[in-house]
Parts: C-alpha cells; sequence; structure tokens
C-alpha cells in the first residue's frame, strides 16, 4: 500500500484535545495534530527550539485565541497562523468548541543561500 489513513476518533486523545497522527500515519518529516478544544480549554504554553520544528495552526471550526510570544492573536473559522520554532506558543479557547488542525515540520536551515527550498513544494500538486 503506498498510503496511510487513519481515524481521529482510533487515537487516544491527549491533553483531553489533541490527536497526535504522525505515527499513526507513519509520517516520515511532517507532525499532523488534530485539536477538537472544548470550551474555555488551555493547551501547555510551549515552544520547538530543541526540534526546530515550525508549526501551522489552521483553525477548521469555531474561535479560539493563540498566545504567541506573550501576544494573542485570534482566531475565527479559516484562519491560518505561521509560528516559527523559537516562539513560544498556546492555544487558548474561548466560550465554544473549537477545530485546529496543527501541521509541524522541520524549519528549512540547509539551504538558507539558496533561493527557495528543493523541498518546499509550490502549493499541491496534483
Amino acid at each position: 500500500m503506498s498510503y496511510s489513513k487513519v481515524n481521529t476518533d482510533d487515537v487516544e486523545k491527549v491533553s483531553d484535545a489533541m490527536h497526535f497522527l504522525r505515527e499513526p500515519l507513519n509520517c516520515r518529516q511532517v507532525g499532523v495534530t488534530m485539536a477538537r478544544c472544548e470550551p474555555q480549554w488551555k493547551g501547555k504554553p510551549h515552544d520547538h527550539a530543541d526540534d526546530e520544528h515550525e508549526e501551522v495552526y489552521i483553525l477548521i471550526d469555531g474561535e479560539a485565541t493563540v498566545r504567541i510570544d506573550g501576544e494573542d492573536v485570534e482566531m475565527k473559522s479559516g484562519d491560518a497562523v505561521w509560528i516559527p520554532p523559537n516562539s513560544t506558543r498556546q492555544i487558548r479557547n474561548g466560550d465554544v468548541e473549537s477545530s485546529f488542525v496543527l501541521v509541524s515540520a522541520p524549519e528549512d536551515t540547509e539551504n538558507e543561500d539558496e533561493e527557495r527550498s528543493k523541498w518546499i513544494p509550490d502549493g499541491v500538486q496534483g
């Protein structure tokens, strides 16, 4: 089989909200997490300085705040925010349930002198 598939309902929930999908999907470089946040849920403040992973948080449904380096970034359904590895981040859910998809991957620092990294595609192929 040339692909892997998993349903988030079949993946153990961590911190009452997060479904970590990297291992169940056998991903090699990208991390993917589905977060279903109950009203007033708050994630743990953290960064990815040690593993040098940048992240993109995409709010699929609801409204929430993502605190990045002490600044509150208000999110509504359809919003996406990029977060560099060294920045401290925390999801802070408001009065309604929200759903995020979180994507992480190693920051491309090997090809800083090149115009664009060969690893990064220009949009979705196919």
